[in-house]
């Protein structure tokens, strides 16, 4: 019996313990399922509102003068005088005497000249008398006919008149040598190098100065081809004269000594060819008397200025203007919807700067469309948001819509 015992006791033993874990088993409740709540991105939003936009067209060049002329001698001859003006960078006027030639020698031409005149009106005269004797001695020696030109003397008189306007022509021209000695302004302008001074001998075509006129100085502008269209240049055309009409106004910003100053001008005409090289249409900004004194205390414009153009082009009437970092660049957007979820839309930019991008009205976006405004690297479109919309925060929702209770009083 007790072997029965020792063998069936373990076996016992065995299926009750597998019967009480069936029975644990069979009555444990199955787990509670979490729910993680759907994440939502804090951004800032913007109410899109169709508006006007001024396009300004940039660009870049050097200031150069309208006219710039190589001042010569038109005599020979050594200078004994030149004008304070005649310095690098001296202002100067019309018809100023800039430098003085030593004028004894052509004064003397003069006098020389003056008696070539007096010889030649008197050699005149005694053939004038000897052809008028003549004819007197036709006469008295009665003979019939009119007298031969050679016996009136007139091939004589001839010649004399000639000597008469060659000396005249001499003393024509030795007035204008004296008169030239004097090296006049062709026109009112600025030294720009000055290369002789008081004792040197100069002859005709040695450069005494480069000079440049101050009326006014011009900087070549290149434009792009892409924003011709949003300019109304002054374009000319056959048998036509330009017109102030069209003539964009360019605001040119350059630094001299660090120091930034501002001129205003305007566009004046473009060149006949595109360039070469880039293929650009160049642009001749005008800017006047760039030379006087400013109250505000604008440097004067200096030559070979490098200098940086803003040009006025036209205004894009009933557009959306967007920042540039709320445009992603595949020239996508992200708005955001009445159900606080992001929707991704492409754009096709009208006009673009490095802080904005235009977009026309019928390119996809619409009046009150909310634009989300902060830079989010991946998107998905219907992930839900918190929207902070033209500075308006969301209602928070761990917070009662009542707003917090307050206690009763006792």
């Amino acid at each position: 019996m007790r072997p029965v015992i020792r063998v069936l006791l373990p076996l016992i033993i065995l299926a009750l313990a597998a019967w009480i874990v069936m029975l644990l088993l069979a009555s444990k409740e199955d787990p509670k399922g979490f729910k993680r709540p759907p994440t939502e991105t804090r951004v800032e939003g913007k109410t899109l509102n169709p508006e006007s936009y001024q396009v300004t067209v940039l660009s870049q060049g050097v200031v150069e003068p309208r006219t710039k002329s190589t001042l010569i001698p038109e005599v020979p001859g050594k200078i004994i005088e030149i004008s304070p003006s005649l310095r690098e960078g001296g202002f100067f006027e019309t018809d100023d005497v800039l430098l003085k030639i030593d004028p004894l020698d052509y004064k003397t031409r003069i006098v020389v000249a003056q008696r070539n005149v007096a010889q030649a009106k008197a050699l005149i005269e005694q053939e004038q008398a000897r052809a008028q004797q003549a004819v007197e001695n036709w006469k008295r020696l009665g003979k019939e006919g009119d007298p031969s030109p050679l016996a009136l003397r007139k091939p004589q008189l001839a010649e004399a008149e000639a000597q008469v306007a060659a000396a005249e022509a001499e003393l024509v021209k030795a007035n204008r040598d004296l008169d030239r000695t004097l090296i006049r302004a062709p026109y009112a302008g600025r030294i720009l190098e000055k290369q002789v001074d008081v004792g040197q001998f100069v002859n005709t075509g040695t450069t005494l100065a480069l000079i440049y006129a101050i009326d006014y100085v011009e900087v070549r502008l290149p434009i792009r081809n892409d924003d011709l269209s949003f300019l109304e240049l002054p374009e000319t055309y056959r048998n036509e004269t330009i017109t102030s009409i069209n003539q964009p106004k360019v605001t040119l910003t350059g630094k001299l000594g660090g120091r930034a100053s501002v001129w205003e001008g305007r566009i004046v005409r473009v060149a006949g060819a595109l360039e070469a090289r880039s293929r650009q249409l160049f642009a001749v900004a005008q800017i006047d008397d760039p030379y006087s004194h400013r109250e505000d205390g604008t440097l004067p414009l200096k030559i070979n200025l490098f200098v940086e153009a803003e040009i006025e082009g036209n205004t894009l009437e009933n557009v959306f203007v967007l920042p540039r970092n709320a445009v992603r660049a595949s020239n996508e957007v992200i708005l955001i919807d009445k159900e606080s979820k992001m929707r991704r839309r492409p754009v096709e930019p009208l006009w673009l700067s490095e802080e904005i991008i235009v977009v026309a009205h019928d390119s996809g976006l619409k009046e009150g469309d909310v634009l989300c405004t902060t830079p989010i690297a991946f998107p998905a479109d219907g992930a839900p948001v918190r929207a902070t919309i033209d500075g308006v925060a969301p209602p928070d929702p761990k917070k009662p819509p009542g707003g917090p209770r307050q206690g009763k009083r006792p």
